[in-house]
């Protein structure tokens, strides 16, 4: 999903559950108010419960809208085009860091919406590149200006959950190197100069988590949840851990008990308090929730 780099490996005693605050906002047609000003991190959920087919994929015009609601309501611009114009410039050179794991990846739908975004901007075409594994050998990711980082969410046997701070693990030579304590110290790697300080937008698939697992690179249908979301925000850990008390209350909900990811998300709070890469502060997130509210959970 550079410089060799001996990373940290800290026991951090904290716990990475987060409580949000709520606001919800719905959009109709192209023009909504501004959202009022806040000095929260603000994270953007929107739901559409038709956004999968018959066959569970998703629908590109319906992702594309969703995408347009949320970037809109993440910004407070009028329309998307102006939207995606504070996050991106005509010359950026663009790398879309997806996550390509067989089972659930980012989509081709969500990966097009944005592209498609980015192009009405005016980057070019042969500026643009989607990669995950490779992004270290892509030339666009080599020379990459601006970074979209998108990816879905689901449990990790070695990180408690695969979310958007854990998403730059390709930007290290050897992934494994950082696999230990439970991959505490993931927010390092943003520090890194291929990365740091260029992430303009991040995405968060939730259309089909996977809240439950065993053992590493392990899939099953029965633990994913249909939940048709997606999240957006530019503090990817603000993202996350709003994404992380989701899949939580999914656990409590299909297990009917409180049973603890094993082992737990602590990267999460750690990338807060330790390398100060966003906020995990139920205090200081702001939920903009829009469309279906049913089982939302937060």
């Amino acid at each position: 999903m550079q410089q060799k780099k001996v990373i940290s490996r800290r026991q951090f005693i904290k716990n990475a559950s987060v409580a949000v605050i709520g606001t919800t906002l719905l959009l109709s047609g192209q023009e909504t108010s501004a959202p009022p000003k806040s000095d929260k991190s603000r994270v953007i959920l929107v739901r559409d419960p038709n956004v999968l087919d018959e066959n569970g994929n998703p629908k590109y015009t319906l992702v594309q809208e969703m995408l347009d609601k949320a970037i809109v309501a993440l910004t407070g611009k009028p329309d998307p085009l102006s939207a995606w114009k504070t996050i991106i410039k005509p010359d950026d050179i663009v790398g879309i860091k997806n996550n390509r794991w067989p089972y659930l990846r980012t989509t081709a739908e969500v990966e097009n919406s944005i592209k498609k975004r980015i192009m009405e901007v005016g980057v070019k075409e042969s500026s643009i590149g989607v990669d995950d594994l490779n992004v270290l050998q892509n030339p666009i990711f080599q020379k990459a200006t601006a970074l979209i980082n998108a990816r879905p969410m689901r449990s990790h046997h070695w990180a408690g959950v695969g979310s958007l701070i854990k998403n730059y693990i390709m930007f290290i030579p050897e992934p494994i190197s950082i696999h230990g304590d439970s991959c505490a110290d993931l927010a390092s790697i943003w520090e890194l100069p291929v990365v740091k300080g260029k992430t303009r937008l991040n995405v968060l698939v939730m259309f089909t988590p996977q809240f439950h697992s065993f053992g590493p690179h392990s899939f099953n249908p029965k633990y994913v949840w249909k939940y048709y979301g997606l999240m957006l925000g530019f503090d990817p850990v603000a993202v996350d851990a709003t994404g992380l008390r989701i899949i939580e209350a999914i656990r409590r909900e299909y297990f009917a008990e409180d049973r603890p990811l094993n082992p737990p998300a602590k990267h999460i709070a750690i990338a807060d308090s330790k390398y100060h890469l966003g906020t995990s502060d139920p205090d200081k997130i702001e939920l903009i929730k829009l469309g279906f509210d049913k089982d939302s959970f937060v």
